[in-house]
């Protein structure tokens, strides 16, 4: 009986946490290639659903702040948008996207270096932090679940 309560609620802490779970977590932003030089271009891809509207990429960094629209659906699906980095300062840029739904599209870097010192790469990417602290949090509340059950049980048979 001990394992059927925890096991209970280790699945009910599991399903709640799933409905608590943002879509927006596993939203993914990425920027290819990781490295441009100035003068470069950087393609920028999210997952957002192109049905929710435009995807809004804002690039900050050293000398940007700024919000690049887009509205061309993405290969593998999703949305893109190319990045033509002529005048911008040496450095590592963030892409932070807002779906056109509201949501988080997640979040990648980017650096700009001098031409002719840029190194070849497969695309920046940072989206992955926050899935793994809600899957952190998700385990944490079975366990504390399942324990505060046992806990239940045990004072309850004592008392018996």
């Amino acid at each position: 009986m001990k394992a059927q309560s925890f096991l209970g609620s280790a699945a009910f802490g599991v399903g709640l946490g799933a409905l608590l779970l943002p879509a927006a977590a596993l939203a993914d932003t990425r920027v290819s290639p990781a490295t441009t030089p100035v003068g470069g271009t950087v393609v920028l891809t999210t997952t957002c659903n192109p049905n929710a509207g435009d995807a809004i990429f804002r690039v900050t960094g050293p000398d940007r702040d700024q919000n690049v629209r887009s509205t061309t659906a993405a290969a593998g699906g999703g949305l893109s948008a190319e990045l033509f980095t002529a005048g911008f300062t040496l450095g590592t840029y963030t892409v932070a996207t807002t779906c056109g739904d509201g949501s988080d599209g997640g979040s990648a870097t980017f650096t700009v270096t001098p031409i002719g010192g840029a190194q070849a790469g497969g695309g920046g990417r940072d989206g992955d932090t926050g899935v793994l602290i809600a899957g952190g949090v998700l385990a944490a509340g079975a366990l504390a679940g399942g324990a505060y059950a046992v806990i239940r049980r045990r004072r309850a048979d004592a008392a018996a």
